[in-house]
């Protein structure tokens, strides 16, 4: 990982945090739920990357990518997340939260996001705590997008680090 220099990376606004001190907190808030979550960092961070992948950032995209190798993820997995419906070496329960992360983001012109069907089979998987964990994995995706579409941290670079001066 590089430092941001005048001619390198850049992000499109300053840290948010001299701004809004308070977001520390809230951000911590859901680091911390997430790091004591009933289900499997892996599966967190898988949906993540589903999630960055749909919003089309670049920053999300890259830094799940890095969190999955960081706990020993194969390249294969971590490639296959963009067409996880074809993969084979996903589990039933990565499967499901992969399928809720993409009914959660993407419209759906016809009815419900998340029709009952949905909810049923990720239930046959995770109890209210986990159902609970991928709905606060979800929300810190949530959160950060609009920081991660229109400010632009730098992608790669870690926290306090990922916004020019």
């Amino acid at each position: 990982m590089s430092t941001p220099t005048p001619t390198g990376p850049r992000s499109r606004m300053p840290s948010p945090l001299p701004f809004l001190p308070e977001m520390a907190e809230v951000g911590e808030g859901l680091h911390k739920a997430l790091r004591n979550s009933a289900i499997p960092a892996t599966t967190i961070a898988l949906l993540q990357l589903r999630a960055g992948q749909l919003l089309g950032s670049t920053y999300f995209t890259i830094r799940e990518t890095a969190n999955l190798r960081g706990i020993g993820e194969s390249q294969e997995r971590i490639t296959a997340v963009a067409t996880w419906r074809d993969a084979t070496c996903f589990t039933a329960a990565e499967r499901v939260a992969l399928e809720l992360v993409e009914a959660v983001l993407t419209p759906n012109p016809s009815g419900e996001r998340v029709p009952d069907e949905l909810y049923a089979r990720a239930a046959e998987h995770y109890d209210d705590k986990a159902m609970w964990s991928l709905i606060m994995a979800i929300a810190h995706i949530g959160f950060f997008t609009p920081a991660a579409l229109i400010a632009k941290p730098i992608p790669g670079m870690p926290p306090g680090q990922n916004y020019s001066a």
